[in-house]
């Protein structure tokens, strides 16, 4: 799942947080001048430009130009699993998945814009689109781990299938990770197609909400 938002919850000193500002500017320069010219009209010399960084350091941050319109916050999904794993010992899995999700998206309606205008960028070219898709099933497999951490280490039951320490996810992680991934992106479309209408937080809660529900069909 990739968002942007501007939460600084992965740690590190003032350094660390200055790197996180400049990869963000970037990537959100990138953005803007994408949806403005299109995504192959623009060059990473226009990024650094707009975000006052020089050509050099942008290529400290993104190993080509099209990373910039792809990967707009590369702490996202690690902020998510740090709070997948901090929540409270026998929250059910998927509620500590809705608690760590809504605390990395509270800020997310303030940048309604910002997202409507990569969603732009990702639909006018394919080809981010797909590398987009790819990356966030990279995070739905980090996510897939950290869930099967969490129920190995609240049930001594639970084998691990893997012999690295590494937590080498099942049937229910992915199929959870999978689910999660799909209600943020459908909260997140059905959101600004009427953000007018209702808030974020609201459309997250009912989507989590139908879910915990188990999907009942609606009231006719």
């Amino acid at each position: 799942m990739h968002i942007m938002t501007g939460k600084d919850a992965v740690g590190g000193g003032l350094r660390e947080r200055k790197k996180r500002a400049t990869r963000a500017a970037l990537a959100e320069a990138a953005v803007r001048l994408a949806a403005e010219h299109g995504a192959d009209q623009v060059t990473v010399e226009a990024i650094s430009a707009a975000a006052g960084v020089s050509v050099r350091t942008f290529f400290n941050y993104f190993d080509s130009r099209d990373d910039a319109f792809v990967v707009v916050d590369a702490d996202a999904s690690e902020r998510v699993r740090q709070a997948f794993l901090a929540a409270p010992p026998g929250l059910p899995p998927l509620e500590a998945l809705r608690e760590a999700l809504a605390a990395e998206l509270r800020e997310a309606e303030r940048q309604h814009e910002l997202w409507s205008l990569h969603a732009r960028v990702l639909r006018s070219a394919p080809h981010l689109l797909v590398r987009n898709l790819g990356a966030q099933m990279a995070d739905e497999s980090g996510l897939a781990e950290a869930i099967a951490r969490r129920i190995r280490a609240e049930d001594s039951s639970v084998p691990s299938e893997g012999d690295s320490g590494r937590a080498a996810p099942g049937l229910y992680p992915r199929l959870l990770a999978a689910v999660a991934g799909t209600a943020v992106r459908v909260s997140v479309q059905h959101w600004c197609e009427r953000a007018d209408e209702v808030s974020y937080a609201e459309v997250f809660r009912e989507v989590f909400d139908l879910l915990a529900a188990g999907l009942p069909a609606p009231a006719r």
